[in-house]
C-alpha cells in the first residue's frame, strides 16, 4: 500500500456491483411503470369520452339550442389555452357570457391579482368567498348560471380529449396570459397533459387560492396512478352535481 490507497476488497467489490444493479433494475422498472401508466391513462381517456360524448350527445345538442336561443351569439366559446410544455391549444366550452362584451381586460386583471395572491381583490365577498372577476356575475347568461353552476359548459372539452391535448385527469390549463403570471415553481404544471378534473377541483374549485391549487396539482404530479386518477373521477361526479364550490 502505497500514497494512503486502499484497494477494495472483492466483498466490497461485489456489494457495489450488486447496488449499482439494483439501482439500475430500479430505473428501468420505473420507466416501464410510467411507460405503462400513461397507456393506460390515454386508453382510459379516449374509451370513457368517447362512452360519455354517445351518453350526453343528445343533452349537448340541447344545451347549443338553448344557448343559441337565450342569448346572440355562437353555441361554443374558444379559448387560447397552455398545455403540457408550454404547447397552446384551442379549448372549447359552451358559452356562458354574452357574445357582445370583451371579459379579457377584466379577467386578465383579475388572473393577476389572484395568481400573485392578491386575495382581497381577487376574492368576491358576495360570492360565498369564491374566486372570479368583479362584475363577473352580471356578464353571465340566464342560461349559463345554470351550465356553469354544474359544470355542463365543459362538456366540449371531451373532443379535446380525445384529440389528446387534454386528459380527464389532470391540472386545469391556464390561458397564456395567466402563464405569464406564473412563479417558477407554478409551472411545475405544465410536466404533464392537462385535464378536465383534478385534485383541486374536488377540494374547493374555485374557494381556492392559486397557490392551494398549484399545491394540489404538484401533488397529484408526483403521486399520480390510474388508481389515483379513477378515484378523482368518482369523486367528481358528486362534487359536479352538488355544486360545491362552482363559479
Amino acid at each position: 500500500m502505497t500514497g494512503g490507497y486502499m484497494p477494495l476488497s472483492r466483498s466490497q467489490s461485489t456489494s457495489e456491483a450488486i447496488h449499482s444493479a439494483a439501482l439500475l433494475v430500479s430505473r428501468e422498472q420505473s420507466v416501464l411503470d410510467a411507460w405503462l401508466y400513461e397507456r393506460l391513462k390515454r386508453a382510459l381517456d379516449i374509451v370513457l369520452s368517447c362512452f360519455l360524448l354517445l351518453l350526453f350527445g343528445p343533452l349537448m345538442l340541447l344545451i347549443a339550442v338553448i344557448i343559441k336561443l337565450d342569448t346572440p351569439g355562437p353555441a361554443l366559446y374558444v379559448q387560447r389555452r397552455v398545455g403540457k410544455g408550454g404547447h397552446v391549444f384551442r379549448f372549447h366550452k359552451f358559452r356562458s357570457m354574452f357574445n357582445d362584451i370583451d371579459h379579457t381586460i377584466a379577467h386578465r386583471r383579475f388572473s393577476k391579482e389572484y395568481i400573485n395572491g392578491n386575495h382581497s381583490a381577487a376574492q368576491s365577498s358576495h360570492q360565498n368567498g369564491l374566486y372570479k372577476p368583479p362584475g363577473n356575475g352580471s356578464s353571465i347568461t340566464p342560461a349559463g348560471h345554470w351550465l356553469r353552476k354544474y359544470s355542463l359548459d365543459e362538456l366540449p372539452q371531451l373532443v379535446t380529449v380525445i384529440k389528446g391535448n387534454m386528459s380527464l385527469v389532470g391540472p386545469r390549463p391556464s390561458m397564456d396570459y395567466e402563464v405569464e403570471e406564473c412563479a417558477d415553481w407554478h409551472l411545475r404544471r405544465l410536466d404533464v397533459v392537462p385535464g378536465i378534473t383534478g385534485l383541486a377541483q374536488i377540494n374547493g374549485r374555485s374557494a381556492l387560492s392559486f397557490d392551494d391549487i398549484v399545491r394540489f396539482d404538484i401533488h397529484y404530479i408526483e403521486n399520480r396512478s390510474l388508481w389515483m386518477d379513477l378515484r378523482i373521477l368518482l369523486k367528481t361526479a358528486p362534487v359536479v352535481l352538488l355544486a360545491h364550490g362552482a363559479s
